[in-house]
C-alpha cells in the first residue's frame, strides 16, 4: 500500500529519486505526480508521490483505482505540451471534467467521495543541439542555443566517430563550411532520431549529398537533409548562425504543437461518474448500441446497465 509505514515511505522515495536520475542521466521524459492536499476518505495522504513513464508505467504510489488512471492521462498531457499542472478531483452530486490554464478539475459521482489534489510536474529534458564544425557559425550557434533553453555543444572532426546523441528531440546543424562536410553529414545522419540541417549553398549541398550517395546512403537517409540551414545563405557567419537556430525553434512549436500522444488514445470516460480509466487495463465493461463503454468499478457497470440511455452522452476523452 505504498507509504503505510515510514520505512516504507523512505524506501518508496528512494526508489523515486534514483529512478528521476536515471531518466535525466538518460535523457528519458518522465512526470512526477506529488499529492499536495486531500480530503477523507482517500487511500493517499499529502506527499505521496509517483514518477509516470513515456509508456504510462507509473512508479510509487498517487492513490487508488480511481485516481490513477486519471494521474496517467493528465502525465501523458503534460509529457506532450511540456506544461505542469494541478489535477483536482473531488466528489460530486454530478459527473464533469473542467479545464482551465494550468488545471483540470474532475468532478466525480463515485460513492468512495473524497477529493485529491495532485501537482503534474513533466521533467522534460532540454533539447540537444550540436553543431558540427569548428568555424564561426559553429561556435555562434552554440553560444546562442544555449541562451534559449538548449544543451549545445561544438563538435569537432577528431569526435566524429564516437559521437553519441540522448534523448528524442536532438538537432544538428553540420556548419563545416568546406572541410570535411561528407563526414559530418554522415556522422549526424547515422543518428535517426537526429534533424539534421546543412549550411552550404545549394550547389554545394547537392554535391555533398552525391558524394554520401556513392557511399551508400539511401535516397530516405539523404532526404532528412534540410538546406540550406535557415534557408537563407550568402550572408554573414553569425546571421547565419541566428538565421539556422531561428529556424530550429519554429520547427520545434510547430512539431510540439500538432503532436498528439497516441496514449491518450487508450483513456476512456466512465459514463457514470465521469472518472478517467484505462481501456487495456479495464476490468468491467459493457457493450450498448454497438459502442464498448468502460466502467471504473463494477458498481458503475451495473447502474449503466440498468438505465443505459440515461449515459451513451458521455464521450471517449482525447
Amino acid at each position: 500500500m505504498g507509504c503505510s509505514t515510514l520505512k516504507g515511505g523512505h524506501r518508496i522515495e528512494t526508489e523515486l529519486v534514483n529512478l528521476l536520475s536515471e531518466y535525466a542521466a538518460n535523457g528519458t521524459p518522465c512526470v512526477l505526480a506529488t499529492v499536495v492536499r486531500c480530503e477523507a476518505p482517500t487511500s493517499a495522504r499529502p506527499g505521496d508521490k509517483a514518477v509516470i513513464a513515456e509508456d504510462g508505467t507509473l512508479t510509487g504510489w498517487i492513490g487508488g483505482s480511481c485516481s490513477e488512471p486519471a494521474v496517467r492521462r493528465e502525465a501523458l498531457r503534460a509529457l506532450a505540451d511540456g506544461l505542469p499542472r494541478m489535477l483536482r478531483i473531488s466528489g460530486s452530486g454530478k459527473a464533469n471534467e473542467a479545464r482551465e490554464p494550468g488545471s483540470v478539475t474532475m468532478a466525480s459521482t463515485c460513492p468512495s467521495g473524497g477529493s485529491l489534489d495532485i501537482f503534474i510536474d513533466p521533467h522534460v529534458p532540454h533539447p540537444v543541439l550540436l553543431a558540427f564544425g569548428e568555424t564561426p557559425v559553429a561556435q555562434t550557434l552554440a553560444r546562442l542555443a544555449e541562451l534559449v533553453g538548449f544543451r549545445a555543444r561544438t563538435v569537432a572532426q577528431e569526435e566524429l566517430g564516437s559521437l553519441t546523441v540522448r534523448g528524442n528531440d536532438a538537432w544538428a546543424v553540420v556548419t563545416t563550411m568546406g572541410h570535411y562536410d561528407e563526414d559530418a553529414l554522415a556522422a549526424a545522419l547515422a543518428h535517426p532520431g537526429l534533424d539534421v540541417a546543412l549550411v552550404a549553398s545549394r550547389r554545394r549541398a547537392e554535391a555533398i549529398l552525391g558524394a554520401l550517395r556513392e557511399r551508400g546512403l539511401d535516397e530516405a537517409t539523404l532526404a532528412r537533409v534540410r538546406t540550406p540551414a535557415g534557408g537563407v545563405q550568402g550572408i554573414g557567419q553569425e546571421e547565419i548562425a541566428l538565421a539556422a537556430l531561428a529556424e530550429i525553434v519554429i520547427l520545434r512549436r510547430q512539431r510540439r504543437q500538432v503532436v498528439a500522444s497516441p496514449k491518450l488514445e487508450e483513456f476512456a470516460t466512465d459514463p457514470v461518474c465521469g472518472m478517467a480509466v484505462e481501456i487495456k487495463r479495464a476490468a468491467h465493461t459493457a457493450t450498448y448500441q454497438h459502442r464498448d463503454y468502460y466502467f471504473c468499478c463494477e458498481g458503475c457497470r451495473r447502474q449503466f446497465l440498468e438505465e443505459p440511455a440515461r449515459f451513451v452522452g458521455a464521450t471517449h476523452l482525447t
